[in-house]
């Protein structure tokens, strides 16, 4: 699981979004990245899809991912 409280990029507000982790100053959820990712999109697409959320965004969420990935448990 994915500590997203220390990711800069995301914020979380228990009466926005059912409490979701989205991307800051938006109201796209997080999960939605990997979901889209998973499907086949591009950052580039989902950037396009998603306007609000930038692609400084989308990348700090994704290192965040991958250092999270790496962590020793």
């Amino acid at each position: 699981m994915i500590d997203w409280s220390t990711c800069p990029a995301v914020e979380r507000d228990p009466t926005r979004v059912s409490g979701a982790w989205v991307f800051r100053g938006s109201r796209v959820p997080v999960a939605a990245l990997f979901e889209n990712l998973e499907g086949g999109a591009q950052v580039s697409q989902f950037v396009e899809w998603f306007p609000g959320v930038t692609l400084d965004q989308v990348r700090t969420v994704l290192e965040h991912a991958a250092r999270s990935a790496l962590a020793p448990a």
